[in-house]
């Protein structure tokens, strides 16, 4: 199984969110992850999950990931629930992991994902919202010692996206074309 996180984080603090929101709306970013993960399996928290228009995204299967045993999704035949990460290390398909930050942290800790898709958001954060500030800044880390990347910068609206690839590991061609073809192909 391929495993790959997508993320969009704040240049300069690695911020993913404020509370449960993403603190910019940048069209172009959202269109790329749709592109990106369409017709995939995705997994996320379950905060993630419930920030999604209508606890759900078109075309997609998705694993919840949360602690609560009795909790339930929103469409039956297309989301799970998972209670054990352990569940998903050995996925026969690719996995996109889509957030939180713990959810980012637990894979890059413990099952390394073999893709990164970095998109760093280049402009400011909104002072509007209200919450703590959510960072991937220990993600970034490992990604910076452990991976390599592989692609030049991607710029759209004040995002650059790079592909980054585990060091030593082999990755699946097919897969990585798929994202790069996602990224560039607007």
């Amino acid at each position: 199984m391929t495993k790959i996180a997508i993320w969009c984080r704040h240049k300069d603090d690695n911020i993913i969110g404020i509370g449960p929101n993403i603190p910019w709306h940048i069209s172009s970013d959202f269109k790329r992850f749709r592109r990106i993960t369409e017709n995939a399996c995705i997994t996320c928290g379950q905060t993630t999950y419930e920030s999604f228009p209508n606890r759900t995204l078109p075309n997609r299967k998705i694993y919840v990931l949360t602690f609560d045993e009795n909790y339930e999704v929103s469409d039956k035949n297309n989301h799970f629930v998972v209670n054990n990460a352990k569940a998903l290390k050995e996925f026969e398909e690719p996995l996109y992991i889509c957030g939180g930050a713990s959810i980012y942290k637990m894979f890059m800790q413990k099952m390394a994902p073999d893709i990164i898709v970095d998109s760093c958001f280049m402009g400011d954060i909104s002072s509007e919202l209200k919450g703590s500030p959510v960072d991937i800044g220990e993600c970034i880390e490992l990604m910076k010692k452990n991976y390599k990347q592989i692609s030049p910068d991607y710029e759209e609206d004040n995002v650059i996206t790079t592909i980054w690839v585990k060091k030593g590991e082999f990755v699946p061609q097919e897969v990585l074309k798929h994202i790069s073809i996602s990224i560039i192909n607007h």
